[in-house]
This record gives structure tokens, C-alpha cells and sequence, in this order.
């Protein structure tokens, strides 16, 4: 008999030590070439609009208007890292040269689609995509928030540096939320540490203190917790505790501004919360439109307003945002990116476009914070794509962007052009017309001012602002007599000292002397801290011979606002006169 092999018993072995071999080398070199590129690319599509004027708010931002206001100033905004941001540019660069102004918001725009692009890749990891396609489609989001022509009036736009500069700290704080340790289903690692909750909180801070849209930050991280299964109330108490005390504090803050104010709130002349609702419901399908088909983009666009849902189609914008949200919430296991990016949208746009009235119910600058959410829409579509597909039809799409962007830009480069351009899709409306009637009057165009002050005045009531530049338009154009009748009527309405400073000016100009005197004996009854009457003072001694009347009222003038420039200008005059 063959006797069996028995297997041959063997001693065990010491554990064998490896040393770890050398980490993977990931090649970065490619996103700090695309970084450059990209900020190469938003200051060439921005360039028409670097050196443009300030226009409407810009004109009336309390650190262009008053570069003497202290730094103690800042503290009583209700903005104070938007101050602080204006404040430094007048510090560097001071009031009468725009550029700087606009080169801050066009960086601010960079460092916001940067962490666009990154918010992109982390939620793109969870719905497993990976590799060089997850790669190309961050890139992708970067790059379209950075040049699609929509975002123009957030960064064309000096005053819409709230957006920026808010956006930038609610996205830094979303990344930051998104970048912490952990897998999908394990509370344990996905724990938030007590570092990383007082880091978001400090820039939902941020965020808040810039603009006050940034108090959605604690529904979008509750969601977003849920939505993809990532730990949840429980593992992040810290961070949720943190967050409830300070939007608790925003909330009070935002709505003592709310309970009071004329532009935004419930106290907005011929708003309600239900008109502007149903009014919502066709704006928010406008905004969608406008990430798609950007055209007939419009700096004050004339919306009917629905006083109620059948009227002008509310109801059917309502339904099909409706029937929209069901479809995401039925098909977000198939297609999380959509479903989640249209939830993010609904809910980012909704300080401005839910029942809270603002007397502007459509600014494109609205779009600027929700915008992520629609990029998520179409990385849905595209993570489906192959690799080849993906980075042509990106490169056409923001290929298109720039072209469409920069000639968007061209428009916000000069205040007469963007009113232009306003006129020709709302001329129905005031305020265009009346603010190209004055960008025409301060660019020497008297008669087309005259004519669209005039065409103002129909569109609405003549009160003492239109009256005032209407007359200002007449004596341009060499019609001071009708100018006198204008701001004679503009005195009827709000007799105040500053329209008799304007007919003194206009009764000097034309050798009226002892009227304009009188007028502004008038003027100083009324305010004697107006330095322009003795500025104008200054000019009538100046053109009398009297330098040293002359001289003394244009120092009266800047012992009063010693940033006068015209009473500044008269010194100088006067001492050359000698």
C-alpha cells in the first residue's frame, strides 16, 4: 500500500515589516496652468468694464461719497466686511478712479469660482465619479462661474460687491463643511470636530456680514447631511448648536432691518408677500432661462407685477416648479446631482424669490449665489458622457461664455451705453429713462437729456430729483429760462437748500448776481450747513473781483466737508487771480 503525503508541517515565520513605499505623485501642475489661464481669462472678459464709471448705487456708497468717514464708521453698517472692503480700495486708491473698485470684485469672482470647482469635486466624488472625468467636470464648474455672462452684473457692478464678497465666505464655509474626514455610513469618522464647527461658523459670519442672504447656510448643511447620508444632527450636534445660536442672532438683525425698511421687507409700496410670490413664480423661470439662453440680459428689467395666481401666468410657473421639485425628489437616487443641485438652487434663491417683497422683483445678481445649483443640473448630464465629449462640449459652451460675456461687459462700460440698452427692453419704465436722460447730461448731451427727462416725466411723477437734473438738462442746452421754471417747480414740492443752491447757480451763470444772492441767503435759512452755498459764494466774489471774499467763502466751504473739490479748485483760482 502507498502510504499518504502528509503535508509537511512548517515553522511559523516572524511577520515580515515592509517599509512603505513612496506616496503616489499626483500631478498638479495641470490645475495651477488652469488656475492662471482662468484668471488670464476673467480679466480679458472683463477688461471693457474695469475702467467703467460708478452707476446708481455706486454713486452713493458711503466710502465713495465721504473718503474722511472713520474707521469707527464701519462698525455702525449693517454690512461691516462689505465697508471694510470699500473703505480699503478708498485707502488705496481713492474715490475719482474706478478701476480698483472693479479689479477687487473681479478677484473676489476668482477666488468664488475657485471654490465652486471644489465644491464640484466633492460632490461629484459622492455620486462616484472619479478620476480624470471628475477632474474635467470641476474644472468645467470652476470655469462656467467664472465666465458666464449673467454673472456681468455681480462683478461689473461695484455695489454688487456683496454678492462677492458674501458668496466667497458661504462657499468657503460650505467647502469646509463638505472636506471634512469620513466615509459615507460611518458616524464615527464623519464626526465634526470642535476646529472645524467654529471654522464654519466664523465664515457664516463672514458670509452674514456681507450680505444677509448668507443666513440659508444652516438649512443648505442640514440638507446636505441628509441628502447623501453623511452623518447627520447627531454626529455634527457641535457644529448644528454653533450654527443656531449665531443665525438666531442674524435672524433678529435681518429682521429689525426688514420691519422698517421701504426697499425690502413688508412695508414695500404696492408689494405684498402674495403678489410677490406669485410674482416669483415666473421670475424664477426667467433666472433658469438666463443660466441657458443668456439673452436680453438687462440692468433694470420691466416685470409685471401678478396680483394674483392667474394673472400673467403665475400659476403656471408655480405648478411646473412644483411638478419639477417632485420629479427631483422621485429621482434622486438616479440622478443625485440634478436632484440635489435644483434643491440647492430653490433654496439659495429663496431670501430674494420666495414671499419676502423687494421693490426690484427681478436683478440678475440675484442668480449669483443659487448658481451652483444649476451647475450641479448640468454636471448630472454631462458625468454621462465620455471623457473626449466632455471636454469639446465644454470648451464650446465656454468658448460661447466669453465671447457673450465680454460683450456684456462692453455695455457696463459706460453708464450711457448701459442705459442705452436698458431703454431699448423697458421703455416703459422710469428709472432707465431717467438715468439715461442724466448719463446723457453728464456727457455733454443736453438736448437728448432734455428730450429723455422730458419723456421721464411721463413715465412718472415729476418730483423734486427729476425736476432738479431736468433744469440742470435745460440751462446745458441753453434754455436757463425754462430752468428756472423747473426748479422753481422742484422748490414747490421739497423747499429745501439744495434747489436754491441750483437756481443760484443758474441766476450767476447768467448775471443774475443780486437774484442768486438772494437765493442763497434762502438756502442757508434752510441748511447753513451746506457748503455749497458758499462755494457758490466763492464764485460770485471770484467773478467780481473780491478775491478775498472769494477766498474766505471757499474755506467756510471746507471747514465744512474738507473733501470739497469745487471749493478746493476756487482757492487755487483765487490765489492765481492775484
Amino acid at each position: 500500500m502507498k502510504k499518504r503525503n502528509r503535508p509537511q508541517e512548517t515553522k511559523p515565520q516572524p511577520d515580515i515589516v515592509r517599509k512603505p513605499g513612496p506616496a503616489p505623485k499626483h500631478d498638479t501642475w495641470w490645475m495651477w496652468v488652469a488656475g492662471f489661464a482662468s484668471l488670464v481669462a476673467v480679466f480679458q472678459v472683463y477688461a471693457p468694464a474695469l475702467n467703467g464709471a460708478f452707476v446708481l448705487d455706486d454713486l452713493y456708497l458711503p466710502f465713495l461719497t465721504d473718503p474722511a468717514q472713520s474707521s469707527a464708521a464701519i462698525f455702525h453698517s449693517s454690512r461691516p466686511l462689505l465697508a471694510v472692503s470699500f473703505w480699503a480700495d478708498n485707502r488705496l486708491q481713492g474715490n475719482s478712479d474706478p478701476f480698483l473698485f472693479h479689479a477687487t470684485n473681479v478677484l473676489l469672482h476668482f477666488g468664488v469660482a475657485v471654490l465652486a470647482a471644489l465644491i464640484a469635486a466633492k460632490l461629484l466624488e459622492w455620486a462616484n465619479v472619479t478620476g480624470k472625468l471628475r477632474a474635467a467636470l470641476s474644472v468645467f464648474s470652476g470655469a462656467l462661474f467664472l465666465l458666464h455672462p449673467v454673472q456681468t452684473e455681480s462683478v461689473a457692478y461695484v455695489a454688487s460687491r456683496s454678492e462677492n464678497l458674501s458668496v466667497l465666505f458661504y462657499y468657503a464655509a460650505f467647502a469646509v463643511f463638505l472636506y471634512r474626514p469620513g466615509a459615507e455610513g460611518d458616524a464615527d469618522r464623519t464626526r465634526m470636530t470642535w476646529l472645524r464647527a467654529v471654522a464654519i461658523v466664523a465664515l457664516f459670519g463672514a458670509a452674514v456680514s456681507s450680505k444677509e442672504h448668507a443666513l440659508t447656510l444652516p438649512v443648505l448643511l442640514v440638507a446636505t447631511d441628509y441628502f447623501w447620508n453623511r452623518g447627520g444632527i447627531r454626529a455634527n450636534r457641535n457644529l448644528y448648536a454653533l450654527l443656531a445660536l449665531a443665525g438666531i442672532v442674524g435672524g433678529l438683525a435681518v429682521w429689525s432691518v426688514l420691519r422698517h425698511a421701504d426697499t425690502a421687507g413688508f412695508h414695500v409700496e404696492g408689494l405684498t408677500p402674495a403678489t410677490y410670490f406669485f410674482t416669483q413664480c415666473r421670475v424664477i423661470w426667467t433666472y433658469i432661462r438666463m443660466f441657458f439662453l443668456p439673452f436680453r440680459q438687462n440692468v433694470d428689467p420691466d416685470v409685471a407685477i401678478s396680483g394674483s395666481l392667474m394673472e400673467h401666468g403665475a400659476i403656471l410657473g408655480l405648478v411646473a416648479l412644483i411638478a419639477l421639485a417632485a420629479s427631483a425628489w422621485i429621482f434622486r437616487k438616479r440622478y443625485p446631482l440634478a436632484a440635489f443641485g435644483f434643491f440647492l438652487f430653490l433654496l439659495l434663491l429663496a431670501p430674494t424669490s420666495s414671499f419676502i417683497p423687494i421693490r426690484d422683483v427681478q436683478a440678475e445678481h440675484r442668480l449669483y449665489l443659487p448658481f451652483l445649483g444649476l451647475v450641479l443640473v448640468c454636471l448630472e448630464g454631462l458625468r454621462r458622457l465620455r471623457f473626449s465629449q466632455v471636454v469639446w462640449t465644454g470648451t464650446i459652451a465656454l468658448a460661447a461664455c466669453c465671447v457673450l460675456t465680454y460683450q456684456r461687459n462692453a455695455v457696463w462700460a459706460a453708464p450711457l451705453d448701459l442705459w442705452k440698452d436698458s431703454v431699448a427692453k423697458s421703455p416703459n419704465k422710469y428709472r432707465p429713462r431717467f438715468q439715461l436722460a442724466y448719463a446723457e447730461y453728464q456727457d455733454g448731451k443736453c438736448e437728448d437729456a432734455s428730450r429723455d427727462f422730458e419723456a421721464g416725466s411721463h413715465l412718472g411723477s415729476n418730483d423734486q430729483v427729476l425736476l432738479t437734473d431736468w433744469a440742470l438738462a435745460l440751462d446745458c442746452a441753453g434754455r436757463w429760462q425754462e430752468a428756472i421754471e423747473k426748479l422753481k417747480s422742484s422748490a414747490a414740492l421739497v423747499d429745501g437748500s439744495h434747489v436754491h443752491t441750483q437756481l443760484a447757480m443758474v441766476y450767476a451763470k447768467h448775471g443774475q448776481t443780486l437774484a442768486a444772492l438772494a437765493e442763497l441767503d434762502t438756502a442757508e435759512k434752510l441748511n447753513p450747513s451746506n457748503e455749497m452755498i458758499h462755494v457758490y459764494r466763492g464764485d460770485i466774489d471770484l467773478k467780481g473781483g473780491d478775491r478775498a471774499g472769494a477766498e474766505r467763502e471757499f474755506r467756510r466751504a471746507l471747514t465744512l466737508n474738507p473733501a470739497n473739490r469745487a471749493a478746493r479748485d476756487g482757492l487755487v483760482q483765487a490765489a492765481a487771480a492775484r
